[in-house]
């Protein structure tokens, strides 16, 4: 990465904040299957596939609920939290997602992860892949604030956490869900849409929900960055 004198002085007030499933680890197919099949299971009959994709990105209760809304059936808290365990153990296996791990050691100031995710989940998996060695102790996940994404909590709760201003804050997210919380929290935001469960679709949404650029390539990552830092016009797609 070419950094002028200038902006290489301002890093240290710099933070970029990634999601974990579906920018880390490609997880989101995995998880839309489980929770398709664990539905499935409940509900014979029921075409849940189309209620539960555009619900990724929402904590899983949430997706169950809303799913069980939709097709008019219920849950029990049993039932649900069986379902999130199976959902988790399937996800955590997941691939890093292509080039994931090159473009965090070519950005030159502090990242943290905020996850719609437990604590325990998304510690497993950075420690898995072994991309905690970018993150360290800075992750920020649903079980450790009052609201999950869409609300802001999470990425609000990563730059108090380091001190820096929400605007000097990166936040890369492949759902509308994450793009909305971020968003809502102040901060830029990059749309990531590489991974497994990505449809052209979700190019609209995620400009829509207030992505500055969409991008499918990690190897990209680097010179958006760059951009950002330079205040210069996002230009990849």
């Amino acid at each position: 990465m070419n950094l002028t004198p200038s902006t290489e002085a301002n890093l240290e007030d710099r933070l970029m904040i990634c999601d974990c499933d579906g920018v880390l680890i490609d997880s989101e197919a995995v998880a839309a299957r489980m929770l398709v099949t664990g539905l499935q299971a409940l509900w014979p009959g029921v075409d849940v596939e189309p209620v539960v994709m555009p619900l990724l990105g929402l904590r899983i209760e949430a997706v169950l609920s809303s799913a069980a809304d939709t097709v008019g059936r219920t849950l029990t808290h049993e039932q649900v939290v069986a379902i999130r365990r199976a959902v988790e153990a399937a996800a955590i296996h997941a691939p890093m997602v292509p080039g994931i791990a090159q473009a965090l050691a070519a950005v030159p100031f502090t990242k943290a992860c905020a996850s719609n995710s437990f604590s325990p989940y998304v510690d497993a998996v950075l420690q898995r892949t072994g991309l905690v060695r970018f993150f360290g102790e800075r992750r920020f996940c649903a079980d450790m604030v009052e609201n999950p994404k869409p609300a802001p909590d999470v990425y609000l709760a990563a730059a108090r956490a380091m001190h820096i201003d929400p605007l000097r804050c990166l936040v890369v997210e492949d759902s509308v869900t994450g793009v909305t919380a971020a968003r809502a929290a102040g901060m830029p935001v990059l749309g990531f849409i590489g991974g497994g469960h990505a449809t052209e679709g979700q190019i609209g949404a995620l400009e829509k929900a207030g992505a500055q650029v969409v991008f499918d390539d990690m190897t990209r990552l680097p010179l958006l960055v760059e951009q950002w830092l330079q205040n210069a016009t996002f230009e990849i797609r």
